[in-house]
């Protein structure tokens, strides 16, 4: 019997713990920290042996795999120790890969890779496709394959879990932007960062697909320096594209796959700003090759419900409107936020600080931030970009404090933003953590 070694107890090593079980590995779970009582259950319950709280080097003896979940440092000492034994280190999607012959779709990006995968799969459901959802956006995909199999699946791919994924081989790939993030796991390096995330289309052939931003500086310094045999897909709303991809023309977005031209109105989309606007175009790409109904793809684009915690509007109180954006856990994302706000905003941003460099939002933030509260553990490198932008800024240590003062701070037609531009595990377990809490504190006004 084939063993496996899986290191993080949480919602991608669960499932691979689970997959390896029905594919009948001797299967044992190691997680250096307390394993939440609804995993462990499940791994009670599907009789599969664990640790927490270390991890046991003896444990890598014999093992054929080890899975790694993708929160984990690649440098932790039982990481080298496996280097060391020349174990074979791979993430949870590159395992699940093994045991598919399902068509994958792959997302990646720095910003807006959720709302796209999201997107293609809502436009693949809604015509008839036999297609899951998984990856990074929430159900991991060995878990979802452990239930059953199906004939598409459209993954969500951080930059973690591509960094051990080798042999994973998608039919179309998509990359939504490039720009400083996790710095801190690439030696402070936007090469090694931006290789990265290319890794996503390392075993592409002249059949399969890249769809890719051109309009961003990043994918476009990668792409110059290093040949592909991918056929390319490109994408933009600043430049006509010459041949297959998609551009902007007037009020319309135009595709054109093999000849054949879709065009849809901007208006009509339901997801709006110009960021939006590019996760749109990308998914409508990625569907075309799929030769989905032009009018099917339209009809989506038009009644696609936006995702949690991404740009969604809670309620409206006494004419304030109050928006969760924590999953914006980096200046580009914050940007993109701020960017699509059409009223004053009160800014509600902070957290566990990556190193980012918030100088960028300095315009956006004149023009559009009447007030701004703060609300994290060291929010001095916010107070002090800040300081001479907004006429008000306060801080605070509690989500309850930080909706009840900018709902007094407010006033009608006024937008209460939590779009925090960093981590949040200073003061939440997660950024979904966070953004529930923001709205409970919104529904106890």
């Amino acid at each position: 019997m084939k063993k496996i070694l899986i290191l993080g107890a949480g919602e991608s090593g669960i499932g691979a713990a689970l997959l390896g079980r029905k594919l009948g590995y001797d299967v044992f779970v190691s997680d250096a920290s307390k394993i939440k009582d609804c995993y462990k259950q499940e791994l009670i319950s599907a009789a599969i042996d664990f640790e927490e709280g270390s991890h046991c080097l003896g444990k890598l003896a014999g093992i054929d795999y080890l899975i790694k979940s993708p929160g984990i440092p690649p440098r932790i000492p039982v990481l080298r120790e496996a280097e060391k034994q020349a174990v074979s280190i791979i993430s949870e999607t590159e395992f699940a890969a093994k045991y598919t012959k399902a068509k994958k779709i792959g997302v990646t990006g720095s910003n807006g890779k959720t709302t796209t995968a999201s997107l293609i799969y809502h436009i693949m459901d809604k015509a008839g496709l036999d297609v899951c959802l998984a990856g990074n956006v929430g159900t991991s995909f060995a878990r979802s394959l452990a239930e059953r199999d199906y004939e598409y699946f459209v993954l969500e791919l951080s930059s973690f879990q591509l960094d051990y994924m080798f042999e994973f081989h998608p039919m179309v790939s998509v990359i939504t932007n490039i720009t400083p993030d996790h710095l801190e796991r690439y030696e402070n390096s936007m090469g090694l960062y931006s290789a990265s995330k290319f890794r996503i289309c390392q075993n592409q052939t002249s059949e399969d697909y890249l769809i890719y931003n051109a309009d961003d500086t990043n994918t476009q310094k990668y792409m110059q320096n290093h040949s592909m045999s991918v056929r390319l897909l490109p994408f933009s709303i600043s430049q006509s594209i010459s041949g297959d991809g998609a551009w902007v023309k007037d009020n319309d977005f135009e595709i054109q796959i093999n000849n054949s031209i879709m065009t849809m109105m901007i208006e009509h989309l339901a997801l709006q700003g110009k960021h939006n606007l590019q996760n749109s175009m990308a998914a409508a790409v990625a569907s075309r090759i799929m030769d989905i109904r032009k009018e099917s793809i339209k009809e989506s684009l038009t009644d696609f419900q936006n995702i949690e915690h991404r740009l969604e509007f809670v309620t409206k109180v006494h004419g304030i409107s109050f928006i969760n954006d924590s999953k914006a856990t980096n200046v580009n994302s914050t940007w993109y936020a701020l960017e699509s706000m059409n009223h004053p905003v009160i800014w509600v941003a902070g957290g566990t600080d990556k190193g980012n460099d918030y100088a960028d939002l300095i315009p956006l933030v004149k023009e559009k931030v009447k007030a701004m509260i703060c609300l994290g553990v060291d929010n001095s490198r916010l107070i002090e970009t800040f300081a001479d932008s907004v006429n008000e800024i306060l801080e605070t240590q509690s989500m309850k404090t930080a909706v009840e003062r900018a709902y007094y701070m407010g006033s009608p037609g006024d937008v209460v933003l939590l779009s925090p531009s960093c981590a949040s595990f200073d003061l939440f377990e997660n950024f979904e953590d966070r953004g529930n809490k923001f709205k409970f504190a919104i529904r106890e006004l």
